[in-house]
């Protein structure tokens, strides 16, 4: 990592970026818990399981850097509940995985270190793919 880019004025807004999508991870993997257990069949929990283990990666690597950067570990914020059915859970989760694909990749742009800036593109890329599947899951599900 190149020390120089994280001081002054660059330190303060990387790091709020970077818990706000620790917070975001966090949330997504509370969440995904519970939906993977409202899903209508085996074949939809598989998947939402393994879009969480997904998220579950992206906070580790995310909370990794921001040790890196700090010398400390970030305590996430208690996430927003889960909505309550499967189909307003699913219909939150794409439109929240659409947003973070934008925000991975401003992300990715503004930071100039390659190794966290590349952990911000494919980050922005998991969570494309999972907008995808959870438009699936929207247009195909009806519980």
């Amino acid at each position: 990592m190149n020390d120089n880019m994280f001081n002054g004025q660059m330190q303060c807004p990387i790091l709020n970026d970077l818990q706000k999508a620790m917070d975001g991870e966090h949330g997504a993997i509370c969440c995904y818990e519970v939906l993977a257990n409202q899903a209508p069949n085996p074949k939809i929990k598989k998947r939402i399981l393994e879009i969480r283990e997904d998220e579950i990666r992206h906070y580790q690597m995310f909370s990794h850097i921001y040790f890196c950067l700090t010398g400390q570990y970030y305590q996430p914020k208690n996430p927003a509940p889960c909505p309550k059915t499967f189909r307003e859970g699913i219909n939150h989760a794409f439109h929240d995985e659409q947003e973070t694909v934008d925000f991975y990749h401003g992300m990715a742009r503004k930071i100039q270190d390659p190794w966290i800036s590349h952990a911000f593109s494919d980050a922005a890329s998991d969570e494309q793919n999972h907008a995808v599947w959870f438009l699936y899951f929207m247009m195909n599900c009806h519980k």
